[in-house]
């Protein structure tokens, strides 16, 4: 799918993500609102955010917020950090954190009962272009809103075109099937006499949203109902041999941009903001494609941020006035050209984004419009016990994959942990899996 050099998208009401881009400064826009610097532990308004916790992501963050008037105390931290705190602040109902961010699984757990009512704010903002589908998870089925859209994200495929001459016959690089990928990868090891395609196995890496967005729904359109399924086996065994065929020190990788502008890696799957500088020195070198389809559809997991803000929390007003302001087409646009987050609002693509940027946005198009796409969310409403299902399918990897362990006994066992987990959240089923009120969501 060819994207022209401007054109405003809206997100679909089929899925959560789309790519909205335009050029802008952010500073300006938000010294424009006026925040006041008193409060917080600096006198700043604290924002607390699961977002941006690496250094480097996270000051480039901050410099988008310092022009207001001081900006705002940011205060990245993991989920279980993020949940641990507020969850103790809320019970003392004395909270001193003004802001919250996060994903939405994160924030689920704490609508909407302890989370402030924005439905004004959603009122004062009617023509940024926020979707349907993720205003009316905002209201997580009442009539009020609780959250309002911030960014989005999801996983696509760099491709070095070396890789491209290896190709399957008859494949479609834009519309591939994860059999085709495989003999992709087959193809690719044989004539470079070594494999070429990577994923990212380290253990800061994100590899666990590979299985739970990616395969999983892919092979069995399932997350949770589906874990120790038929399918589910068949995926695993997929799973192994697709590893065969990778690099061996991928279980060392954490960022793909890195062995893909080295060379070392031809093709590679990761977040959108984990593959953006690969092309940085090399643009006409590279493509970025969708992920692969598997029998139950081409599954892709979307990303969505949003902001809130906790029920009792201080100066209510200030922090209403920031989110509005990081509604701003031209703000969004400058996360989207530091951090690689795409908008949430309508907006125009500039010509002169990053060559990573660009790139992305073809295949985050082509991928969310496939007729077979299968939107996958990560979890929904587990709060700090997510840590543990990351690090539940990172085992999972680890024991079936490196350790060649029985894959049905693995499945089994882990299933145990997986409900208990489930169990002690008292967490809803999530998309793909049927949405219901029913908890806690059973492991199928």
């Amino acid at each position: 799918m060819v994207i022209p050099e401007e054109r405003t998208y809206t997100i679909s009401r089929r899925s959560l993500l789309r790519a909205g881009l335009t050029a802008g400064v952010a500073a300006p826009l938000l010294s424009a609102c006026g925040f006041g610097t008193s409060g917080g532990g600096d006198g700043k308004l604290v924002f607390l955010s699961t977002q941006f916790k690496p250094v480097e992501e996270g000051e480039r963050f901050r410099k988008i917020l310092g022009g207001a008037n001081g900006g705002a105390q940011y205060v990245a931290a993991d989920p279980g950090q993020f949940a641990a705190r507020l969850n103790a602040e809320l019970r003392a109902k004395k909270p001193t954190v003004n802001l919250i961010g996060g994903l939405y699984g994160e924030l689920a757990q704490f609508a909407p009962d302890r989370l402030e009512d924005l439905s004004d704010v959603a009122a004062a903002l009617p023509s940024a272009g926020f979707s349907e589908d993720a205003l009316d998870l905002a209201k997580f089925g009442t009539g009020k809103t609780y959250v309002i859209p911030w960014m989005q994200a999801t996983y696509v495929i760099a491709v070095n075109k070396k890789a491209l001459e290896h190709l399957p016959s008859g494949a479609d690089v834009n519309k591939l099937t994860y059999d085709q990928f495989l003999a992709w990868a087959k193809a690719a090891k044989a004539k470079a006499k070594k494999p070429v395609f990577g994923i990212p196995a380290g253990p800061n890496s994100l590899l666990h949203r590979w299985f739970q967005g990616y395969l999983y729904p892919s092979f069995t359109g399932g997350q949770v109902t589906t874990f120790r399924s038929d399918a589910a086996v068949q995926m695993w065994e997929y799973m192994r041999e697709l590893w065969s065929y990778m690099v061996p020190a991928s279980t060392n990788f954490e960022f793909m941009q890195e062995p893909l502008a080295s060379g070392e890696v031809q093709v590679a799957w990761d977040h959108v903001a984990r593959l953006v500088d690969a092309p940085k020195n090399a643009p006409n070198d590279f493509v970025m494609v969708p992920a692969p389809a598997g029998p139950k559809g081409r599954g892709y997991m979307a990303v969505l941020a949003a902001f809130a803000i906790p029920k009792g929390a201080k100066r209510q007003d200030e922090a209403k006035k920031l989110i509005q302001a990081m509604a701003k087409p031209d703000i969004q646009v400058d996360v989207l050209r530091q951090n690689a987050f795409f908008p949430t609002v309508k907006a125009d693509i500039p010509s002169d984004l990053p060559a990573g940027i660009r790139l992305e946005a073809k295949a985050v198009t082509a991928q969310q419009d496939a007729p077979d796409a299968l939107l996958a969310l990560s979890p929904v409403g587990l709060g700090a016990k997510e840590a543990e299902v990351s690090a539940l399918y990172k085992n999972l990897f680890k024991s079936i994959v490196l350790d060649r362990k029985d894959i049905r006994k693995t499945l089994d066992g882990q299933a145990k942990q997986f409900q208990q987990i489930l169990d002690d959240a008292k967490a809803t089923c999530w998309r793909p899996d049927p949405v219901s009120v029913d908890a806690p969501c059973k492991v199928g």
